[in-house]
């Protein structure tokens, strides 16, 4: 009986969007880590994918019978400027399987060696990358953004070069998909409309089985706008900065991807920026919006020869779509924000509230996570709020805020524990801090332990719960722990 039942859609499509290709063997593979709940949900064996057979498929040295590798292809515009092909330069996708609940996933091997998209690279990733997206992806997960997963990091027993010599490893990443709105720019570029319609089909059937008729073309791309409209709201709604959100990073099915100079903020600012290669801050915290709209306007332009024969016509179809990207993303950022602070009811003044406590947030240079849990653990109340006031550098500023809040808080029907309850929900105690992940690969890439990766992946599975003991894991970088850059994968 094969270890994996395989059912590969995409590499039915035309060989034009894909190139067949093999993983490249690797020395000696060790399993880091296995992340057994997720493999319980694809049905797959954590005993067998412990087993040498398993850690080979892993690491790309062993081909499960049923799989298909293929790396896909796909164009983007990256920092603003196209690039008509790109396509999967170190990722090989193993094929798809059917989950427990019916719903189709990608198997994906990243860091497996060079492909025909590789563009001179080695096709190979370094360990630190690695356990970044291993951590990052599931704390996402764990906080109830959509996301890929990451169902093991394996170590390949041989180094690479990119500035310096790192050890390699290989990540299985799980995805609903690993469609992109590149992948549909780069038949567009091409001038193949067909590819472009079969594309738009196979991406309706797999997550927008519900656009129906004359009119799925269109349907599809309101359902992407929806998706990412929320998508990119829960990311205000956490702190977390993407890093670079290029049209090759934009996932059709609604689920983050690509975690490469991502981070979360710590101090609240709109103009946050950790990526190293993000220079002018093209893909600030605050301005991830405005260029989810952007990438959704290119997504339009490869779309149009789908929404009407007429190119004047199919631009106001598209035009008239995407407009209502902003009232999208507006109220659902609005409502998150309203669970942050315990509204369970709408009022107009509700956006000026939570425009207030930012601004002040932002003037006082406080902890943007610790702000919003602090305040639910007031219970919402009378009692004192000074855990969350200490954060601020302009406390009298916050007490002001906070008596609106209070204001606001004394019409809500809600009794003040069922409140807090909500809030405590809504507001994590932990989250990936960017001190606490580089120094978790400090230790895994200089003295080989792992001990602390495996402890922060425990304490990130249960980021609403207060874990007596680790304390520290819940507290902003001291100045000489700050970190001022995260840097690309590649």
């Amino acid at each position: 009986m094969d270890p994996i039942a395989f059912d590969n859609s995409y590499s039915r499509l035309p060989e034009r969007f894909y190139a067949a290709v093999t993983p490249t063997a690797v020395p000696a593979p060790r399993l880091i880590r296995l992340n057994t709940p997720l493999a319980a949900e694809l049905g797959l064996d954590p005993d067998w994918l412990k087993s040498p057979a398993g850690v080979a498929m892993l690491s790309g040295n062993g081909v499960p019978s049923g799989a298909t590798p293929i790396a896909t292809a796909y164009a983007g515009h990256q920092f603003g400027g196209f690039s008509p092909q790109l396509g999967d330069g170190r990722a090989i996708l193993l094929g798809e399987l059917v989950d427990r609940h019916g719903r189709r996933r990608d198997l994906q091997l990243k860091g497996a060696g060079p492909t025909p998209f590789s563009r001179r690279g080695d096709g190979r990733a370094a360990l630190g990358p690695v356990l970044r997206e291993y951590i990052v992806s599931e704390a996402m997960a764990a906080l109830g953004i959509p996301t890929t997963h990451a169902l093991a990091a394996v170590l390949t027993g041989e180094a690479v070069r990119r500035e310096t010599l790192l050890p390699g490893a290989v990540l299985t990443r799980v995805a609903s998909s690993h469609i992109r709105i590149g992948t549909f720019q780069f038949f567009a570029a091409r001038g193949d409309v067909e590819a472009v319609r079969l594309l738009a089909d196979h991406v309706i059937a797999r997550h927008y089985p519900a656009c129906t008729g004359d009119g799925r073309y269109l349907a599809l791309f309101e359902a992407v706008i929806a998706a990412q409209a929320a998508l990119v709201a829960q990311w205000m709604t956490i702190g977390f900065i993407h890093g670079v959100m290029n049209t090759d990073n934009m996932s059709v099915a609604g689920e983050t991807i690509d975690y490469g100079p991502c981070a979360f903020m710590d101090t609240y600012h709109p103009a946050t920026v950790f990526s190293s290669i993000d220079e002018h801050g093209r893909y600030a915290f605050g301005n991830q919006s405005p260029i989810a709209r952007w990438n959704l306007a290119r997504f339009a332009e490869a779309l149009l020869p789908l929404l009407a024969e007429n190119q004047d016509e199919a631009v106001s179809i598209a035009q008239d779509a995407l407009g209502r990207f902003d009232l999208q993303f507006q109220a659902n950022l609005v409502a998150g924000f309203r669970r942050k602070l315990g509204l369970a009811t709408e009022e107009a003044e509700d956006v000026e509230l939570i425009k207030a406590l930012l601004d002040t947030m932002q003037r006082g240079e406080a902890d943007f996570t610790l702000v919003f849990r602090r305040l639910s653990e007031a219970d919402g109340q009378a009692e004192s709020t000074e855990a969350c006031r200490s954060l601020f550098a302009n406390p009298a500023e916050f007490d002001a805020w906070e008596g609106r809040w209070r204001q606001r808080l004394s019409r809500e029907p809600a009794s003040g524990e069922a409140r807090q309850d909500a809030m405590l929900r809504a507001n994590p105690l932990f989250i990936p801090r960017n001190h606490l992940v580089e120094a978790v690969i400090q230790a895994a890439v200089e003295r080989d332990d792992f001990a602390p990766f495996t402890t922060l992946l425990d304490v990130l599975a249960k980021p609403f719960e207060a874990q007596p003991g680790h304390e520290d894991y819940t507290r902003p970088p001291a100045a000489h722990e700050r970190v001022l850059a995260t840097f690309c994968g590649t």
